[in-house]
Parts: structure tokens; C-alpha cells; sequence
């Protein structure tokens, strides 16, 4: 699904963020991203989404090299990515419901063949209650997990996440975390970027770390 072959990212002048990265996400994996603040890991994920190009390297996403493509092919694959970033981007004048369904609607399906999921998604991670509430009325842990709704509602083949579960309780993160293991079970290829040790032991998934701004392998596929 995602190959990365000594890859590098600096931005501007600067020094390297990332260097001679090389690793690759199979289909249907299950993969932690680890590595202190400012280790790279945000940036490891937006060149997985295509949001940024590599200074160096070749980066492969579901067998395509994207040196190769054009700019207008890669809205297309990107639509094939669900991603929770940790700024959210919900869209304020929707509310919780209709900022889950997006995806949905864009791919031109119709609210009544959606309805009924995205408001049993939203009851799984506990906003049920708050469906017609828009973002600026949701903490910033409520926020969070509609946006974690929205990137799963449409059963993307991979899923990216950066911190998923830093502003919920251990409750919540539990059920997101199960969540995503269900996604994961149905064959949708998962990269969590995270600190928690307690999440990642309590799985047997793979572990990547960032040192250095080069990718090392802690523990192998799950």
C-alpha cells in the first residue's frame, strides 16, 4: 500500500526532518508510529497523504510512484486515505452529523442510504446526543472524535491518525482503539502516530520509531 525508499524532508533550508526513511505499510496492517516531539511524525503522514513532497527519495502509494503522476491524479488516491490530524479541520458551519457525512456526500450517496451509520458512528464514540451541535459548541475531545468519525465513515483503505485518543479519557480511547481494530479486521491498512505506551502494548501491532529522523523498526507485523 505505501513504500517509502530512502526518503528525505526538509522544509526550506533547514535541516532534514526526515533522512534516508525507508520502510513499507502491507495491506491490511496495523502499524504504530512512535518517536518524540519533532521527531518527524506528522510529516511522515502528510507525505503518506500526499500533502507534501519528499526532498529526496521515491515514495509509492497503492503501486503508483508519485514522482510519476500528475497533479490532477492525486486527489483521487487521497480519497482513498482517511486521516485525523491533530488540528482537526472540521468545517464550523456543519454540524457533527453532516461533518461526518461529508465524505458520503461527496462520493455522491444519498443521506438516506447513510443516515443510520453515521448516527451509529457517532453513538460509538459517545456523541450520540450531540449529532446536531456544531464544532465551536464541542470541547476540543468531542472535536476530535468527530473528526476520528469522519475519517472512518467511509471505510478508507488506509487510515492515518496522529494522536488519536491524546484529549479523550482512557474510556474513549479504549473505544477507539477497538474502533480502529474493527477497521483494521475488515482490511483497511492503519498507521497510528502516538506516545502512549499503554495503547501500543496492549496490542501486538508493529511498531515503527522515529530516531534521528530515520524510521526503526521495533516489533514486527502483527
Amino acid at each position: 500500500m505505501v513504500r517509502f525508499e530512502n526518503v528525505a524532508m526538509r522544509y526550506g533550508t533547514g535541516r532534514e526532518v526526515l533522512r534516508d526513511v525507508n520502510f513499507a505499510l502491507e495491506p491490511g496492517s496495523f502499524t504504530f508510529l512512535t518517536g518524540p516531539s519533532g521527531a518527524g511524525k506528522t510529516t511522515l503522514m502528510k507525505l503518506v497523504l500526499m500533502a507534501e513532497q519528499p526532498s529526496r527519495g521515491v515514495i509509492s502509494i497503492f503501486g503508483s510512484n508519485l514522482a510519476a503522476l500528475k497533479r490532477s491524479e492525486l486527489p483521487p488516491l487521497r480519497r482513498r486515505i482517511g486521516v485525523v490530524f491533530q488540528e482537526f479541520r472540521l468545517l464550523d458551519h456543519l454540524s457533527a452529523f453532516d461533518n461526518v457525512a461529508l465524505p458520503l456526500r461527496l462520493a455522491g450517496r444519498r443521506a438516506g442510504d447513510f443516515r443510520k451509520d453515521v448516527e451509529e458512528l457517532l453513538s460509538w464514540v459517545g456523541l450520540g446526543e450531540r449529532l446536531d451541535d456544531k464544532p465551536p459548541t464541542l470541547s476540543g475531545g468531542e472535536q476530535q472524535r468527530v473528526a476520528i468519525a469522519r475519517a472512518v465513515v467511509a471505510k478508507p483503505e488506509i487510515l492515518l491518525a496522529d494522536e488519536p485518543t491524546g484529549n479523550v479519557d482512557p474510556e474513549i480511547g479504549e473505544r477507539l482503539i477497538r474502533l480502529f481494530v474493527e477497521l483494521n479486521r475488515f482490511g483497511t491498512t492503519v498507521m497510528i502516530a502516538t506516545h502512549d505506551r499503554a495503547l501500543i502494548e496492549s496490542t501486538r501491532a508493529r511498531e515503527l520509531r522515529l530516531v534521528d529522523g530515520k524510521v526503526i523498526e521495533m516489533r514486527g507485523l502483527r
